[in-house]
């Protein structure tokens, strides 16, 4: 799997209806997973979107998923960039310069979902999502 680089959408609990807006628009493949399916059952958040990706035919990319619960919402800040892949050294390579500078919201350590993931703003302001995933078993 090539690293790709894609938007990343943040939602506060339309996540669901956003995505599917935007699969009648672009068309292709949208996958969801809900905070329910990865050890969230008994709360209020299990039927919100953990993760969404939208894949089209024509090679458009995107993400999104409602905001965990105490991440607050603000318009201008719903979106981070995303860069994913299974190269774990470039990945992390990528990790370590984005960081370098700015703020780590989210260590880049393995996460309950398998993948090795973090979250950080750059020097710059620009939020970062970097993922390496895991091969599925």
């Amino acid at each position: 799997m090539a690293s790709r680089l894609n938007p990343y959408l943040s939602f506060g609990g339309d996540a669901r209806q956003a995505m599917e807006f935007y699969k009648e628009v672009f068309g292709g493949t949208l996958k969801l997973n809900t905070y329910g399916e990865y050890g969230q059952k008994d709360t209020p958040d299990a039927d919100k979107i953990m993760h969404a990706m939208l894949e089209t035919s024509n090679g458009f990319t995107l993400m999104g998923a409602d905001a965990p619960p105490g991440m607050e919402l603000t318009p201008g800040s719903n979106f981070a960039v995303s860069v994913s892949g299974d190269d774990d050294a470039e990945l992390r390579g990528y990790w370590e310069q984005l960081s370098a500078g700015g703020s780590v919201s989210v260590p880049f350590e393995k996460q309950m979902w398998g993948d090795v993931f973090g979250m950080c703003t750059d020097r710059f302001g620009i939020a970062w999502m970097v993922d390496v995933v895991q091969a599925q078993s």
